[in-house]
């Protein structure tokens, strides 16, 4: 197993273990372990879960691992694979002919298309041509500061043109997807990395994993429990704090999962400015109406999805939105450090 170590250790990451961790569980019968891989989805995954034995845990983590390099191949919009049709590979064939692709793929897109309508747009997985010129700008302005520059808004204003949610041609029954626009490009950053995350989940249950919580990047997913019995208890990154890494709530959670969205990870500064890397779809713009906001679902994916178009909401506008969702909770973080949370959203306050 690539990248690979197991132990018996306090949690890193966004996992908080409140006290020293037992060997073993209250039934005497399986051990707690870790696994740690640093080459999927351009972020950390910390797989904890229990098992009888180390060899059995690392079995289970090897095939998690190659499941999740699965997902991070076939979503992929940056390189090709051999043997793989991805998002790039129909990003590459837009206005030329249709692609066929696995059957993930299809679901994830159908996804989108669900969330663009039921958040009125805010997020739009269409909208890989501005998203492309935010990316080479912010790049180019990390690797030299003093040259930082925004991306001409007439650039944006012309690749915005291309965005049309209507152009994405899926024929379920072909396992094909067309662009229409030659220029359409998608961009699954949004939901691609929580929607493998479910499906992990789900394919942990599959192979006999019962309590196991996964953290990649700023998705955690738990199936079901602690061993014990007790919940996972997981922390939200104080996106005010003056180091990476401090806290600011903790959340208890079952079998539910929690992402995070926020400005203080990928992001360039002009002129003293930051900018990060969740663009408005109604303005071409980063957003700026808050740090960071979490969101609590039963689905990964979903919870993917709406992190990122409440980033895009005004206050106001995102609590009702959550209100009117069931099942969903959601906090937000206000630049003044400020939190306001929805009506089912409880949190654990760290000291």
């Amino acid at each position: 197993m690539k990248k690979k170590y197991i132990m018996v250790a306090v949690l890193a990451a966004v996992i908080i273990l409140a006290g020293v961790v037992s060997k073993y569980s209250s039934q005497g019968e399986l051990e707690r372990y870790e696994t740690t891989f640093f080459d999927i989805f351009d972020t950390v995954t910390s797989i904890t879960g229990y098992a009888k034995s180390e060899e059995i845990f690392a079995g289970q983590a090897e095939l998690l691992q190659k499941r999740m390099q699965h997902y991070h191949e076939m979503f992929d919009i940056y390189h090709t694979y051999e043997g793989v049709n991805n998002i790039k590979t129909i990003n590459d064939a837009a206005g030329v002919e249709p692609v066929k692709v696995d059957g993930e793929i299809i679901s994830l897109l159908k996804l989108g298309q669900e969330m663009y309508q039921k958040t009125g747009g805010k997020l739009n997985i269409a909208y890989g041509s501005v998203l492309s010129v935010w990316h080479e700008y912010r790049e180019a302005g990390i690797l030299e500061p003093e040259n930082a520059q925004l991306p001409p808004e007439s650039l944006l204003k012309e690749r915005a043109g291309h965005t049309d949610m209507q152009k994405i041609v899926i024929d379920e029954g072909a396992s094909t997807v067309f662009l229409e626009d030659p220029q359409m490009r998608l961009d699954v950053g949004s939901i691609g990395k929580g929607y493998a995350v479910q499906r992990l989940a789900e394919y942990a249950q599959e192979i006999g994993m019962e309590h196991v919580l996964f953290s990649v990047g700023g998705n955690v997913c738990a199936v079901g429990d602690k061993a014990d019995g007790t919940p996972w208890r997981v922390g939200v990154e104080d996106p005010n704090a003056e180091w990476q890494g401090g806290y600011r709530q903790a959340v208890d959670i079952v079998g539910e999962c929690l992402v995070t969205s926020g400005d203080y990870q990928r992001y360039y500064e002009v002129d003293g400015k930051r900018y990060c890397h969740i663009i408005n779809p109604d303005t071409g713009m980063p957003s700026e109406y808050f740090p960071s906001v979490t969101v609590l679902a039963k689905d990964s994916g979903m919870a993917d999805a709406l992190s990122t178009s409440l980033f895009n909401m005004e206050l106001e506008e995102g609590l009702a939105f959550v209100e009117s969702i069931e099942d969903v909770e959601a906090m937000w973080i206000m630049e003044d450090g400020e939190i306001h949370c929805s009506s089912g959203f409880k949190v654990n306050e760290e000291e």
